[in-house]
């Protein structure tokens, strides 16, 4: 699809800043872009790269002092992330969908209630009693354990298995391979210490509307009750939730996370790629863990910022951080003085 410069500024509400019928088609980094697409301007260093661009156009952020050139044209934003969606969307060939109805190959147990408009791809699996409400997309190869209940425009896409008695909201995303429902990690040493007693995970998951979650991603069920995501939380890859986690709205787990069982997040916690968090944790609302972040804690207050391994509070971390690289030199000093060896 191509869009005017004049359509995108529109789309976006930005100022347009130059011809408004120059025409673009695809977006692109600055050191990649061609003439025909769009890239974007965050600050003062890339502004000084765009005399050399070969884009057409150019998303900029504002307070920019910025000339489009000949033949080109800036569409300055308030966000330049926001407007990127807007352009993205607009640009996006159309989402691959199952045909409306159940491929020929899907086994659907006659129990299951199915509304009207669903679409069920090949070698899909659907439990008993299971609960598809409308617009529900499942693409091949998805399993849905007995007692499920998928809510109105959910996609689950090829391979996502969700076990017995699981709940997912309406809007929902479940990427390739997503597992919610396995059972919790929970064992204890057997009396007689000679083996490893399991403990039964007989509670389930409750998931909200709007929530995404990556491909590869697990959330297991509680032991009791109901492991929990609120409303609007995206879930990276790779992404482990332990069971009993309460996690609220709006939340942001990147990639490679491992949450321990039983740890409450707060609504608009952002947790960056490849921290791990301790089991029985409470992480505040509006809380930055700075990616790779080692949570031995188990309170972190709200909207505060942690990061390090252990993780401790943002300027504790600093300045451990800064000290750490001043060490070497005062044992330097210390061994020389007779301190120490």
């Amino acid at each position: 699809m191509a869009l005017t410069t004049a359509e995108i500024a529109e789309c976006t509400g930005g100022r347009l800043i130059g011809p408004g019928d120059l025409t673009v088609s695809a977006f692109e980094a600055m050191d990649q872009a061609q003439p025909g697409q769009i890239t974007f301007i965050t600050d003062a260093k890339r502004a000084r790269l765009w005399d050399d661009c070969q884009a057409t156009a150019a998303l900029i952020a504002k307070d920019l002092d910025l000339e489009p050139g000949e033949g080109r044209a800036l569409i300055e934003v308030n966000s330049i992330e926001v407007a990127q969606a807007h352009v993205l969307d607009a640009f996006a060939p159309p989402q691959t969908t199952p045909p409306q109805g159940v491929h020929p190959t899907a086994i659907i147990d006659e129990s299951a209630q199915l509304a009207d408009d669903v679409c069920i791809g090949p070698g899909c699996v659907v439990g008993a009693r299971v609960k598809l409400e409308p617009g529900v997309v499942l693409h091949a190869n998805v399993t849905l354990f007995d007692d499920v209940v998928i809510g109105a425009g959910s996609v689950l896409w090829s391979g996502a298995v969700v076990r017995e008695r699981c709940e997912i909201g309406s809007g929902c995303t479940l990427h390739c391979n997503a597992v919610i429902g396995a059972d919790g990690f929970s064992f204890v040493p057997a009396p007689d210490g000679k083996g490893i007693l399991r403990i039964p995970q007989i509670g389930t998951v409750k998931i909200g509307h709007q929530v995404e979650i990556g491909a590869n991603s697990c959330v297991d069920r509680a032991k009791f009750s109901a492991t929990t995501i609120g409303d609007g939380t995206k879930i990276d890859n790779l992404v482990q939730i332990g069971h009993n986690c309460r996690i609220g709205r709006c939340v942001i787990i990147a990639g490679c996370c491992a949450v321990g069982g039983s740890t409450t997040i707060g609504d608009g916690t952002v947790i960056g790629g490849g921290c791990r968090i301790r089991d029985n944790a409470l992480i505040g609302t509006g809380v930055t863990l700075a990616g790779g972040s080692g949570m031995i804690d188990t309170h972190v207050p709200d909207g505060e910022t942690w990061a390090g391994v252990p993780a401790f509070e943002g300027r504790v971390a600093v300045r451990q951080h800064f000290a750490l690289q001043k060490l070497p030199g005062v044992l330097k000093q210390l061994k020389k003085k007779g301190v120490i060896d």
